[in-house]
């Protein structure tokens, strides 16, 4: 496989906005008396925020109506907005910015694969949203990862096949999102945290396209 395309998650590859997910969750959580903690907020990785606030939900064994609902997650994206108001440059996670300079200088596509309903506001507070080909959010997703619909939709506005593709991915439910719709997958993070990925890099920092191609023609030989 040459590498034609490059399909990068949000939180947790571009800049770490988990934790800001988190406080705004548990700020929610607290007021509907239920238990939430950080490792309950894992579970919520990669979903989209109706899903988490389901999770949430089920973890207190609350039931509520669709308009509550709704309700709920406007102040949870109010809370989490709050916070993420000072983000800036600053915030980009090791190697990003190099990465994409170098991709998009070697005629690689780049496309965001992510959840989030914010992630146009955040690429542009961090000064990277001009580097992006296209853009794939929660606005224009109807299922959530692990489906791997926000990938598909992301290498069609790049012209290119799932083949074609490496996602960079930091959560389990994305990582099975691109081996169900046949990329590349990368895991972002410890290694050994993300073990169905096809290779694993700690961060971005000095990672490169000859790098990126190493990886996969090495999986390929395996």
């Amino acid at each position: 496989m040459k590498i034609s395309g490059c399909l990068f998650d949000l939180d947790g590859v571009i800049v770490d906005t988990a934790n800001h997910h988190y406080v705004a969750w548990k700020s929610l959580a607290d007021e509907l008396a239920i238990p939430f903690t950080e490792v309950e907020n894992e579970s919520l990785k990669g979903l989209s925020r109706l899903d988490s606030l389901e999770c949430i939900l089920r973890l207190g064994n609350l039931e509520v109506s669709s308009n509550k609902k709704i309700e709920l997650m406007e102040k949870k994206n109010q809370l989490y907005l709050q916070i993420v108001d000072a983000i800036g440059p600053d915030d980009i996670l090791p190697g990003v910015k190099e990465l994409m300079l170098e991709l998009r200088n070697k005629g690689i596509g780049i496309c965001l694969g992510s959840s989030s309903k914010n992630a146009i506001s955040i690429l542009k507070r961090i000064g990277i949203f001009d580097l992006f080909d296209g853009i794939v959010d929660g606005r224009n997703l109807t299922l959530s990862k692990p489906d791997p619909e926000v990938f598909i939709k992301g290498s069609k506005i790049l012209g290119l096949t799932p083949s074609e593709c490496i996602v960079f991915e930091d959560a389990e439910s994305g990582i099975e999102a691109a081996l169900s719709g046949g990329f590349f997958a990368l895991g972002i993070g410890a290694e050994g945290s993300l073990k169905r990925a096809h290779a694993n890099v700690q961060d971005l920092s000095d990672v490169t396209l000859e790098k990126l191609q190493v990886l996969v023609d090495s999986h390929e030989s395996n």
